[in-house]
C-alpha cells in the first residue's frame, strides 16, 4: 500500500494591494499516520503553557513566547517538513499574461506543491478557506496536478481551527514573512522567534536554499 502524506497550506501577504512587498506560500506536510500523534502532542504543549487559543503568527506575544519557543522546538525534533516559495509582488505583471490575481494566486499554489512529489505516495492537501470560490479552484488545481502525477487523492480547503497542523502552517508562514516585510521588526518576541529558527535550521532565510526540513524558493518573475 502506498505511503501517503497529509499536506496542509496557508498564504501570507497574498492580497494584491495590502502594501507588503512579498507574497510567501507555505505548507507543512506530514506522514498520515503521524498526524494524529503530532496534534496530541502540540495539545500537551498548549496545556503544558496555559494556552488556549488558535496558533497564529499574529497572536505571538512575550506573554506567550515560552509557549512558541517551544513550538519551534517540536516542529525541528519532528519528521514534520515546511516548504515556502516567495514572490515579489512588485515585479507581478497580470495585464502582460492576460490573468487576474486569483489566477496568479491558484499558479502559485501549482508550483508550491510541485515540489519533490514521489510517485509512490499519495498525497491529501488542505487549504484555508479563501473565498466562496474556493471549492471550484481547488477542485482544478487537483485536476492540473494529478494531470501531471496522478498522486494527489485529495485537495480541499477546511478552516484553521479544524487543524492544529494548518496553525502551526500559519505560524511558520508568518515568521518567514515578518522577516521579509516587516522593516522596523518592533515585536521583540517575533525577532527572537524568528531568531530560534534561523538557529535551529541552520539555512539562510533570506534566499532560497535547499533544505529538506525547511525548505525556501524565491520565484524569479520574467
Amino acid at each position: 500500500m502506498n505511503k501517503t502524506f497529509n499536506i496542509y497550506c496557508d498564504e501570507s501577504c497574498h492580497l494584491e494591494n495590502d502594501h507588503k512587498n512579498y507574497m510567501f506560500l507555505g505548507k507543512i506536510s506530514s506522514a498520515y499516520n503521524q498526524v494524529k500523534h503530532h496534534t496530541e502532542q502540540i495539545r500537551e504543549l498548549k496545556k503544558k503553557h496555559n494556552f488556549f487559543g488558535e496558533i497564529k503568527w499574529t497572536n505571538v506575544s512575550k506573554s506567550k513566547i515560552h509557549f512558541y519557543i517551544d513550538l519551534v522546538e517540536y516542529f525541528f525534533y519532528t519528521d514534520l517538513h515546511f516548504r515556502a516559495i516567495g514572490i515579489d509582488k512588485t515585479k507581478i505583471k497580470h495585464q502582460e499574461f492576460g490573468q487576474t490575481h486569483d489566477d496568479f494566486y491558484y499558479k502559485m499554489y501549482y508550483y508550491l506543491l510541485n515540489h519533490n512529489v514521489q510517485s509512490l505516495y499519495n498525497y491529501n492537501v488542505y487549504l484555508d478557506i479563501k473565498d466562496t470560490l474556493s471549492a471550484y479552484k481547488v477542485n482544478k488545481l487537483k485536476e492540473i496536478l494529478n494531470s501531471k502525477y496522478g498522486v494527489f487523492r485529495n485537495i480541499q480547503n477546511i478552516r484553521s481551527h479544524e487543524s492544529i497542523l494548518m496553525q502551526l502552517t500559519d505560524f511558520m508562514m508568518g515568521a518567514i514573512s515578518y522577516l521579509h516585510n516587516n522593516i522596523e521588526k518592533s515585536n521583540s518576541a517575533k525577532v527572537k522567534i524568528i531568531e530560534k529558527i534561523k538557529s535551529n535550521s541552520n539555512v539562510d532565510l533570506l534566499n532560497t536554499n535547499y533544505s529538506d526540513k525547511l525548505n525556501l524558493f524565491f520565484i524569479e518573475l520574467k
